[in-house]
């Protein structure tokens, strides 16, 4: 299973200008958001303040972190890094000498 940084953002030209509206797509948003955490797949998220981007913490395959980023398209565009773990990363140092 690996740990991947996400990097999201919402496409503006899809954000409501009404109010109201862009609160209930938001609301659509978060909900799908809490599923993918109690999934347990989203492991930590969160919103740069004052934007409309940001970043989550996903655990899986690449085939489960794709399917669950697919159900945002086309309203969000991703930027996905493989994360190695302080344990992987000694492995790999550890490896280099023997």
């Amino acid at each position: 299973m690996g740990k991947y940084l996400v990097l999201w953002e919402v496409d503006q030209t899809k954000i409501p200008d009404d109010p109201e509206e862009r609160g209930i797509a938001w609301g659509l948003f978060m909900g799908m958001i809490k599923e993918d955490m109690e999934k347990g797949l989203t492991r930590d998220w969160g919103e740069f303040v004052g934007q409309t981007n940001g970043y989550a913490i996903n655990e899986g395959t690449a085939s489960d972190v794709m399917l669950s980023l697919a159900q945002y398209t086309p309203y969000c565009t991703f930027k996905v890094h493989p994360v190695a773990t302080e344990g992987q990363v000694v492995e790999m140092i550890k490896a280099l000498y023997g």
